[in-house]
């Protein structure tokens, strides 16, 4: 051994941790690229009301999201990356569904949003994606306000034309009624539909005898119910919701009020409402933009697939507002799939113009947007119920049924 070197052992042990180290920076450099090679998920956001006055609604649309993400995650994602939906719940409240959006887009940085329901909560969202132009496809939105303010970051899926122009035609054509009567609830998008509705019945020559409003959840109709009597209204057309028509229906049936038709819009086309009526449910009418088989025309596989699925993950049968969510999130992820596709960043500028230039088929319409971001092909059918079932009638090319007027007045049902 030589004065000054370390003993031949030193040496070893010296070398040895030298060599550990130099393997430890070898797998982390491996570790690394291999993080930074695999595809992080793609991270949207979903506000809907899932508790407060609306929580029944929201939750419909949040399925019907979910069932959107579960299908696009299930078939291996966005061009191999994974969908992960962060959902947040506004409590049926605005100014909480101002400070969702804010958390979702500030703090989350989501690259799209989907959901909600109603307009006043809606438009809050629809204002702070345009300051983080964050591309926002809402599920369930009417009051035409709002996409005529200057937003071309706000998309939505329905119109309040969907409703009117087949009411309108079937009302003017088939029905005919002496004396009509328009009653909607003291809501934005109640209230727009009863003016339009007015405006296109009157083009075609049919006079609104009576134009009505009422506060959501009156508790007592019975002197709505006197006027329509003394007027002999033979056709009531109700812009109210799921509880207006429940207590509407059933105070016409005891003051013994039947007029030749009653048309609800929103609230009716669901199994809930008919099973909450029972047999009073049948021959009243109504609409719907989609339901288990009424789809349209060449969507019968996909549409039987949203069945099979929402099935198997919720155990009950889907209605329209589970598909109008569904139908959102899929034109949202569309978009995406299409800017990845080109192989261009996955920024809202580059999202919102895949979205305006989109063109899905998809149960519910064949989904395109106008410069607005209005759905150009919102088309709801007229429905009515049959023998405790819901049973198409208008348009002709969509119909599983004919239609039943005048309705039977309640001594003659059985």
């Amino acid at each position: 051994m030589t004065p000054g070197n370390p003993p031949e052992d030193g040496v070893m042990t010296l070398l040895f941790k030298r060599y550990c180290v130099i393997g430890l920076l070898l797998l982390l450099l491996i570790w690394c690229h291999l993080v930074s090679a695999a595809p992080s998920s793609i991270k949207i956001g979903e506000i809907n009301p899932l508790s407060g006055r609306l929580a029944k609604q929201g939750l419909e649309i949040h399925q019907g999201v979910e069932v959107a993400v579960a299908e696009i995650n299930e078939t291996g994602g966005l061009e191999g990356r994974r969908v992960e939906l962060i959902s947040r719940d506004d409590q049926s409240q605005p100014d909480v569904a101002i400070a969702r959006a804010e958390e979702l887009c500030a703090w989350k940085k989501v690259q799209g949003l989907t959901g909600g329901y109603v307009d006043s909560l809606v438009g809050p969202i629809s204002e702070v994606a345009k300051k983080y132009k964050v591309p926002y496809v809402a599920s369930a939105s009417l009051q035409k306000e709002l996409t005529q303010r200057d937003n071309p970051y706000f998309f939505r899926v329905a119109t309040l034309q969907g409703f009117v122009k087949p009411l309108c035609t079937i009302i003017s054509r088939h029905f005919k009624p002496q004396r009509l009567a328009i009653l909607h609830a003291a809501t934005p998008g109640s209230t727009e539909f009863a003016r339009d509705l007015e405006s296109c019945l009157e083009s075609h020559s049919v006079t609104v005898e009576l134009m009505e409003k009422f506060r959501p959840g009156t508790p007592d109709f019975t002197p709505l119910i006197g006027k329509l009597a003394s007027m002999d209204i033979d056709v009531v057309v109700s812009g109210g919701f799921f509880a207006d028509h429940l207590l509407l229906v059933r105070q016409l049936k005891e003051n013994r009020v039947y007029p030749k038709a009653y048309i609800g819009p929103f609230g009716i086309a669901y199994e809930s409402f008919i099973r909450e009526m029972g047999d009073d449910a049948d021959y009243l009418f109504s609409t719907c933009a989609w339901n288990p088989g009424i789809t349209q025309p060449g969507t019968e596989k996909d549409s039987k697939g949203f069945v099979d699925r929402f099935r198997r993950m919720f155990d009950r049968e889907p209605n329209t507002t589970n598909m109008h969510g569904y139908t959102s999130t899929r034109a949202l992820l569309a978009a995406m799939q299409h800017v990845l596709r080109q192989r261009k960043p996955l920024t809202g500028l580059n999202i919102r113009q895949a979205l305006a230039e989109l063109n899905l088929d998809l149960p519910m319409e064949r989904l395109s947007f106008d410069r607005h971001g209005d759905p150009r092909n919102y088309h709801h059918v007229v429905v009515q119920i049959q023998k405790g079932r819901l049973v198409a009638v208008y348009p002709s090319d969509r119909a599983t049924g004919s239609a039943i007027y005048p309705v039977p007045s309640w001594s003659q049902r059985k």
